[in-house]
């Protein structure tokens, strides 16, 4: 069996690593259209710092990422973050600590004091009994109140998907909680039950020696895939039970997977199934840019993971993630690495600037929030006018049709972040059961 994956990105690699995992007589070749595997998930060296392009790591508190660490024998390069990354911060008006406790939350200035008796009215909010979707702003408005909403899930919104309470579906953004009030009647109620079935607190991050891209080559190799770089799908035919790709009579195999983003998948399915062409492309994705800003000598010793704005303090900046205080190899000894992070739904103007001008965003962003006012020594910036899919209101019925009108063609696959989850571990996850799906394995 000839299996075609389109995209080599993490999930292309994690169900071409599958395929092979699960069958070993399975002939995978995996064509990705850059020079470099990974997609999003890059790490670049310049000066001495490690700057990633996208994610920075994966949390523990799912099994996925960590078995592929496992199966692909790679566990020699896992890097635990320092203790201090659980130190986070979020800017409102000033810098504020994110509170971990019940005795935290009842002293932090982030909210009122009306605003914190509000959220313990959740206990008594009752349970939503229809299933209509919800903006994640109205399912935070209608459980734990406005001033919670516009300040803790705000700035949540802009941590995971560079987006905002008003712009994400909280059924598809973040189905758990939807799942505690179903289930249990409540946030608080839930977690509370969670927490007498479940031990340990909720995840610790993790990344990689070296960066993300050392794990996507190790995961690249492992996979024993023919891996072409630097070479473009750009048509697909489906003659009888077989697949041509770019009308190359060499190219024929017997199933194809996609994983791409999902204008491109739109493109190239156009001929075979054009019925999900359109709904293909209501996928949005959010404009983001990375600024990183090295420092020989920064007197701030950045205890701490980072910060989140909220859109109420009308920062230019999104966050600021600490990097050489979350893992030491980041930045060599004495040195420090910020990672900026501009644009996302709330300010998509100013994720396509210029890279001067983002880097002049990126420093004014951090003398407000942190007061550094220190120039840096080495800069680098990583402009992605579709970076991060947006999981709006209509996303989940949207992509179940999707996928219910692929199956109507066989032996075409789907594989990529644009679907059921942005975070490393959705990807790893869903990649897994696309291998399982393509070998006939029961999930």
């Amino acid at each position: 069996m000839r299996v075609a994956i389109i995209g080599g990105g993490i999930s292309g690699l994690t169900t071409a690593f599958y395929l092979n995992f699960y069958r070993k007589d399975v002939d995978v070749t995996v064509f990705e259209s850059n020079e470099y595997l990974g997609g999003k998930m890059r790490t670049k060296e310049k000066d001495g710092f490690l700057m990633e392009e996208g994610t920075n790591g994966f949390l523990s508190n799912k099994p996925d990422t960590l078995e592929l660490v496992k199966d692909v024998d790679c566990e020699d390069i896992l890097l635990r973050s320092d203790d201090n990354a659980r130190i986070r911060y979020i800017y409102k008006d000033k810098l504020h600590l994110l509170p971990e406790s019940p005795k935290a939350f009842a002293s932090t200035k982030l909210l009122s004091t009306l605003g914190k008796l509000r959220v313990l009215c959740e206990f008594i909010v009752p349970t939503k009994t229809d299933d209509k979707e919800e903006t994640l702003q109205e399912f935070g408005y209608r459980r734990v109140g406005k001033e919670m909403t516009d300040v803790f899930l705000d700035a949540m919104s802009a941590g995971v998907y560079g987006s905002t309470p008003k712009k994400l579906s909280v059924n598809a953004s973040f189905g758990k909680v939807v799942a505690l009030e179903k289930h249990f009647g409540g946030l608080f109620k839930g977690m509370l039950a969670q927490r007498k079935k479940e031990a340990g607190p909720g995840g610790i991050l993790m990344s990689f020696q070296g960066g993300c891209s050392t794990f996507v080559e190790r995961v690249a190799k492992a996979s024993k895939a023919d891996i072409k770089t630097n070479f473009k799908i750009e048509k697909i035919e489906k003659i009888d039970d077989k697949f041509i790709l770019n009308g190359d009579k060499k190219l024929i195999f017997d199933k194809v997977i996609l994983s791409t983003p999902a204008y491109v998948t739109a493109k190239l399915l156009e001929d075979i199934i054009p019925s999900i062409y359109d709904r293909l492309n209501e996928i949005e994705y959010s404009p983001i840019s990375v600024v990183g800003l090295g420092y020989d000598d920064l007197e701030d010793d950045l205890k701490g993971f980072g910060l989140l704005t909220t859109t109420s303090s009308k920062q230019p900046v999104l966050g600021v993630l600490w990097d050489s205080s979350i893992f030491f190899d980041r930045a060599k000894h004495g040195k420090k690495l910020l990672r900026v992070m501009i644009g996302g739904q709330r300010n998509k103007e100013l994720a396509m600037k210029s890279e001067e001008v983002l880097v002049e965003f990126a420093k004014l962003g951090i003398k407000n929030t942190m007061g550094v006012d220190a120039n840096p020594s080495t800069v680098y910036v990583k402009r992605w006018e579709k970076g991060i899919p947006n999981y709006g209101v209509g996303h989940m019925d949207n992509v179940n049709e999707i996928f219910k009108r692929v199956k109507t063609v066989d032996n075409v696959y789907l594989s990529s972040n644009a679907y059921y989850g942005v975070a490393l571990n959705d990807c790893v996850s869903n990649a897994k059961k696309c291998a399982k799906e393509v070998l006939g394995i029961d999930m």
